[in-house]
């Protein structure tokens, strides 16, 4: 009988110019930071839990600070200078994950609020018993 063949993953190749979007989604529980190209390819991405963070600390504005700066000098090494911030969420960390990477050599062009708004979405839960 033949051994069964190792199948390797074929690596795309990304094109990194200057200008990219930064995408930041930052919740009660984590934060994830991922750069990509206009065309939505992933250059660099980074999360709390990667970064070693556990637990309360993940939620963190110093977490989130130090998300966006591994990001940031992932894709800054690929050729990334300018950067689209499109945030979503409400967690904590997500002005102090701007201001890193603003202080990590991105310029910032735009920031944009990308949080789902829901028009009369789920039934609201009943009132807790006293």
């Amino acid at each position: 009988m033949a051994a069964p063949r190792k199948s390797k993953a074929k690596k795309r190749k990304v094109i990194v110019s200057s200008e990219g979007i930064a995408h930041i989604k930052a919740s009660f529980n984590n934060i994830i930071v991922t750069l990509t190209n206009k065309e939505g390819q992933t250059i660099s991405w980074s999360s709390a839990g990667e970064q070693s963070f556990k637990g309360a600390k993940k939620s963190t504005p110093f977490a989130a600070k130090q998300v966006a700066r591994s990001a940031t000098q992932k894709a800054y090494n690929e050729g990334l200078r300018s950067v689209e911030v499109r945030t979503k969420g409400i967690g904590l960390g997500r002005e102090h994950a701007i201001r890193s990477l603003t202080e990590e050599g991105l310029e910032v062009t735009r920031i944009k609020d990308i949080t789902p708004q829901p028009f009369n979405g789920c039934r609201p839960s009943k009132p807790r018993k006293p």
